[in-house]
């Protein structure tokens, strides 16, 4: 198979193409970094060409591809995924020719060190012909590790002579050392990862960032970079441009990362596009959460319920990596085309699915009967809603004296928790525990929490947990009665509850309950829950709110 050759080679002589043909063709010993010959060659056609020559040689010696740029560089191809991941090198090295004629101390280019660090090379070679055109100066480069990662040891020699002999046993040398300190900072840290954040110029898109960079906090994942671009509108192939494309992977090289997270909801097509040029995880802002519910989720419901959340949104994400390949299920019994590989998993995914709905709605049945029960009972039921993090399940904490699981974290509370309290007026109530709410939930993730959110539709009122400290309370707020909307549940009574009021000043927590008609609390201050439920027994029993006059703004102590 002819190797292929990348540049500009209109105008080449015969005898200039022929060489480049036969460079191709060479085969460099495993522990020589470049033979004599092909050096040679190579210093002889740049010298006349006044352009860089190169060859990309694998470790076993064959070269995969010739190269032939400009004066001032050589642009690589798309070289593939093999071996890169943490702790290897990429398995290629790349030679090539230097035309600079001013004596520059260095041959290797800063783009050069660029490649050989983010592209994860063995070694990077640059021979500078001399006036004869023979291989003259030569500068050699492979990547080292250091506290702060990697580092690039640089090696000048007067001609080739001085090349290492043993090239395979350094590389080893080299990667067993690489090994070795990654594992050690991997094991003091979580999964590294890239986020990629689109600006399409919405007004809360720097809040969109600090959300996602949360959402991979709570997932357990350590953002090492964030990657931004600012576009009119989506790419609808790659979601960003081809250019930014490029950038993501040399910064994952570089920084080591498991995962590219982007910050919107990518289309089974995006995904596919972008599958076949990022060799990393892919995940998107829907997958991100799904994973932290599953994470989070306790109760059998809670499981099954993200379990079969997490298939529906998959399922059409489902690809084959290698469709021209794939087997074929025929044999005995089985004559004829058959399913391919991917047509048989798609077939298990939905055999799955059915299952999870039959059991769920198997368990329905239970549920509604312990609600059938409160009900004979006439026992009020108040639901606490809100943003994800706004604090319910430290209110519920306050409220009911109990220990429900609360910490500083998105979806910290993802099944449904229920306690009961008795009210100076009321005697006995309930207060429900549910999930959190976040903007752009996807419908088929409200759908699958069916069994969480149904508790919902018996509450006598709920509680909007509002954080008061958030930036972004006016957003929040809109998109958590969106959904309490598109659940059926606007007619409901609800109470507005401003909560972490102790983090903002007495003026703005005032401004804020006459803004949004709602009372302010801080559920880490027991004391200041006291006003809070008189005014639920006011609202649940149909009397007037209290005038704005009588709002008394807390000082929390």
């Amino acid at each position: 198979m002819t190797t292929p050759i990348f540049g500009n080679t209109v105008g080449l002589s015969s005898s200039e193409a022929q060489t480049l043909k036969a460079l191709g063709m060479a085969k460099i010993p495993q522990n020589l970094l470049v033979t004599r010959d092909v050096a040679h060659r190579m210093s002889s056609l740049s010298y006349a060409l006044h352009r860089k020559v190169g060859i990309i040689v694998n470790r076993n010696g064959h070269v995969e591809c010739v190269l032939l740029g400009t004066a001032d560089r050589c642009y690589l191809p798309d070289i593939g995924r093999a071996r890169a991941g943490l702790g290897r090198l990429r398995g290629i090295r790349l030679i090539m020719t230097s035309v600079t004629r001013d004596k520059s101390p260095t041959l290797i280019t800063m783009d050069e060190v660029t490649d050989l660090t983010k592209l994860r090379l063995d070694w990077v070679v640059s021979i500078e012909p001399n006036i004869l055109g023979a291989p003259g100066r030569t500068e050699y480069a492979h990547i080292i590790p250091s506290q702060k990662g990697i580092s690039v040891d640089r090696t000048m020699l007067e001609g080739i002579e001085g090349l290492p002999v043993n090239a395979d046993e350094q590389l080893k040398a080299f990667e067993t050392e690489l090994r070795a300190t990654t594992a050690q900072a991997n094991t003091t840290s979580a999964p590294p990862a890239i986020l990629v954040h689109l600006d399409t110029g919405e007004r809360d898109a720097r809040e969109r960032r600090e959300e996602m960079l949360e959402l991979c906090r709570t997932a357990g994942i350590e953002v090492v970079r964030v990657i931004e671009q600012k576009r009119r509108q989506i790419d609808p192939k790659t979601l960003v441009g081809s250019g930014k494309l490029q950038e993501i992977e040399l910064y994952a090289l570089d920084e080591d990362a498991q995962f590219i997270i982007f910050d919107r909801e990518l289309t089974p097509a995006q995904s596919r596009a972008l599958t076949r040029v990022l060799p990393f995880k892919l995940l998107d802002r829907t997958q991100l959460i799904l994973d932290i519910f599953a994470q989070r989720a306790k109760s059998l419901d809670g499981k099954l319920q993200v379990e079969l959340a997490q298939l529906k949104y998959n399922l059409p994400k489902l690809i084959d990596q290698d469709t021209a390949m794939s087997r074929l299920t025929g044999g005995v019994g089985g004559r004829g085309p058959g399913e391919t590989k991917l047509e048989i998993n798609r077939r298990k995914a939905r055999e799955r699915m059915h299952a999870l709905e039959r059991e769920l709605k198997a368990r329905e049945g239970h549920r509604q009967l312990q609600r059938k029960k409160r009900k004979e009972q006439h026992i009020p039921i108040f639901s606490l809603v809100g943003y994800t993090n706004a604090g319910k399940s430290t209110l519920l904490n306050a409220l009911t004296q109990s220990e429900v699981y609360a910490e500083d974290l998105l979806f910290a509370t993802l099944d449904t928790t229920s306690r009961r309290l008795r009210f100076p007026r009321l005697q006995e109530v309930i207060f429900t525990d549910t999930v959190g709410f976040i903007r752009d939930l996807p419908k088929d993730l409200v759908a699958a929490f069916k069994a969480t959110l149904e508790e919902l539709q018996d509450a006598d009122v709920l509680l909007h947990v509002i954080d008061a400290s958030n930036s972004q309370i006016h957003f929040q707020i809109e998109a958590v009665e969106k959904i309490i909307k598109e659940l059926g549940l606007g007619d409901k009574k609800l109470l507005r509850i401003l909560n972490k009021c102790d983090l903002i000043s007495p003026q703005d927590t005032l401004e804020l309950c006459r803004r949004y008609d709602a009372v302010a609390i801080s559920a880490k201050f027991q004391s200041s829950t006291l006003p809070l439920i008189d005014q639920i027994q006011a609202i649940y029993m149909g009397e007037e709110a209290k005038p704005e006059a009588e709002i008394r703004v807390i000082h929390f102590e």
